[in-house]
């Protein structure tokens, strides 16, 4: 069994406020994210109703459910890509009603995709400073005339930069173009990307999509490496179970838009209802 494996079967999930549970190590903190009664129509159609959702301010989570089930319309929600027809989004305990996609960022909310955003033509490190702008402390007029503090904080950002990309061992690829990296490089590139913005949640929408077993596995250790180092909250969505089970702590299906069963690895392979909306119903007789 891998250190992760271990790590994440040791961990003990405990009843908190609202129907929910997070791992004992968070139950006295306040949790990253709290969504209570989450809904949005399109059209009188109910693309997501009443989802409610607390994670710990450590947890990986995951966020899982046939095609179509509407799992990456709750990641737009809570990036207010949408804004809820109804319901409340709650990040660090404060309400994100009325905010833009920029001012949630800025309460500490990133994100990957389904489809990876890269800038293709920059290099490497110039995608991770794109995620360190919100960092950036000097002013126009210093960076304009190429004052020392705009030297100061440019030696600072690559650093930064660099010592992001030595997390996935990407530091020897700084000034490759990101386009022309493998698949599985451009994934963890764009997870380093989100990191650099220091966030406090992390969503993952499928990243493990297009890789092979061996790129799967040590994704799942990155994550685990992430949480640990960053001391963040991470929500994946993925399909492939092996990655689920093996980091997630607490998991959410999700069916049909609306929440079907929550709880830990072991009670959601085993939970009929689950078994159900992936394989469908058997047949009698």
């Amino acid at each position: 069994m891998s250190e992760v494996k271990k790590r994440h079967s040791d961990t003990r999930m405990v009843p908190y406020p609202s129907q929910a549970i997070v791992p004992e190590r968070d139950l006295n903190r306040q949790p990253v994210l709290e969504t209570r009664h989450l809904g949005i129509e399109f059209g009188g159609l109910k693309a997501v109703d009443d989802f409610n959702m607390i994670i710990g301010r450590t947890e990986i989570a995951g966020l899982i459910g046939p095609n179509g089930a509407g799992k990456t319309t709750v990641f737009n929600l809570l990036t207010k890509v949408y804004e809820p027809t109804t319901g409340t989004v709650l990040i660090n305990g404060r309400d994100t009603k009325g905010l833009s996609i920029v001012q949630t960022a800025h309460l500490g909310v990133a994100r990957t995709f389904q489809n990876i955003r890269l800038f293709s033509q920059m290099s490497v490190e110039e995608n991770v400073r794109i995620g360190l702008h919100n960092q950036i402390k000097y002013s126009m007029l210093s960076g304009v005339l190429r004052l020392p503090s705009y030297w100061k904080q440019e030696r600072r950002q690559h650093e930064e930069a660099m010592e992001l990309l030595s997390i996935f061992d990407m530091q020897d690829l700084a000034d490759v173009r990101a386009g022309s990296l493998p698949y599985g490089a451009q994934r963890r590139l764009e997870i380093l990307r989100a990191l650099a913005t220091n966030p406090s949640l992390l969503l993952l929408d499928e990243p493990a999509a297009g890789m092979n077993p061996h790129e799967t596995e040590e994704l799942m250790e990155n994550i685990a490496k992430i949480r640990d180092r960053f001391q963040i909250a991470i929500l994946l969505i993925e399909h492939d179970m092996s990655l689920v089970m093996g980091v997630c702590e607490g998991i959410c299906v999700l069916n049909f838009g609306r929440i079907i069963a929550k709880g830990t690895a072991d009670e959601i392979q085993r939970n009929p209802v689950v078994i159900e909306a992936y394989l469908g119903k058997r047949k009698e007789g």
